[in-house]
């Protein structure tokens, strides 16, 4: 496997090893001494499964209590999937990373505990799937908003039309305004 680091150290990309021929492919999503091996110890204890619309936007979320690193990949459709830190503490405070996922170039994106994560249905649907290294706590989950003006996300909404937005992501603050790591 390939390991792209980013402008923010921790947050990386990884390119599997997909062997395919006429009958299709096959990749190693999840191999816990193959990623031992670059030097990155992680222990998953959930799996998770969404699939989205055109033009849904999921995030920016995290949760303050019990924080979440995801291991995430798109298997249908494609994304462009962000990460922020929020580590007050961080030299990279407030900055982002953002990378395009899809089920064609087979990209998966390191998003580790800290940070606030989202991500943007660029393609009619798209089924996004993640590994956990904590259980969901909705009562510790936090959001902030997609278009806060002190983060200033450069998403490559289609057509630059507004994208669709849960309740709970439309009612959001900005950083400035969030609870965040220390």
């Amino acid at each position: 496997m390939n390991i792209i680091p980013t402008k923010i150290p921790e947050v990386l990309i990884i390119e599997p090893r997909v062997f395919g021929d006429e009958r299709g492919f096959f990749m190693e999503t999840w191999n816990q001494q193959a990623f031992a091996d670059h030097d990155l110890h992680m222990n998953f204890v959930q799996d998770n499964h969404s699939r989205s619309a055109h033009g849904i936007l999921r995030g920016l979320h995290y949760q303050i209590e019990n924080p979440q690193g995801k291991l995430v990949r798109v298997t249908s459709g494609t994304v462009y999937d962000v990460a922020v830190d929020i580590r007050r503490s961080s030299p990279t405070f407030g900055q982002w990373v953002g990378v395009e996922l899809s089920a064609d170039n087979h990209r998966m994106f390191w998003v580790p505990e800290g940070f606030a994560h989202g991500f943007y249905v660029m393609s009619e649907s798209a089924d996004f799937q993640y590994k956990c290294t904590s259980l969901y706590a909705p009562e510790h989950e936090r959001c902030i908003r997609w278009d806060a003006p002190d983060l200033a996300i450069d998403w490559p909404l289609v057509n630059d039309e507004a994208p669709r937005l849960s309740a709970k992501d439309a009612e959001a603050g900005n950083l400035a305004d969030a609870e965040v790591f220390q």
